[in-house]
């Protein structure tokens, strides 16, 4: 029997179950309209569409990396059932999923063209 290491236990305290992954709903989303939060070094502000009433608004930490104006039109992966946070006094209604190197640029994960907005990830 192998001995059981601090490595070995650390990544089995980091799985989930399918039913944990279940419960994240992740949805694709367009970006409608992008600005850069004033008094703010990174936080760039977002109304997103995806598929609801009405667009919601996603706070990003992109504003380092990207200009508002190269947000908008792109479509993105949003997870949806985030609880909402306020930052810098705006509300956050989700989060936009980037992908990064270690220490490096994050990109927005993109949802293909063809893909209806509002639809579920898995």
């Amino acid at each position: 029997m192998a001995e059981e290491t601090a490595e070995t236990t650390s990544v089995e305290d980091n799985l989930i179950t399918i039913e944990d992954f279940m419960k994240v709903e992740l949805l694709a989303g367009k970006i409608l309209t992008c600005e850069k939060l004033p008094k703010s070094k990174k936080l760039l502000i977002m109304k997103i569409d995806l598929g609801e009433e009405e667009p919601r608004q996603i706070l990003a930490g992109l504003a380092p990396w990207f200009l508002p104006e190269e947000m908008i039109g792109r479509r993105v992966a949003v997870v949806a059932n985030l609880k909402p946070a306020k930052l810098m006094g705006h509300e956050s209604q989700g989060m936009i999923l980037a992908a990064s190197p270690e220490g490096g640029v994050p990109v927005p994960l993109a949802v293909a063209e063809g893909i209806p907005l509002g639809s579920r990830i898995r």
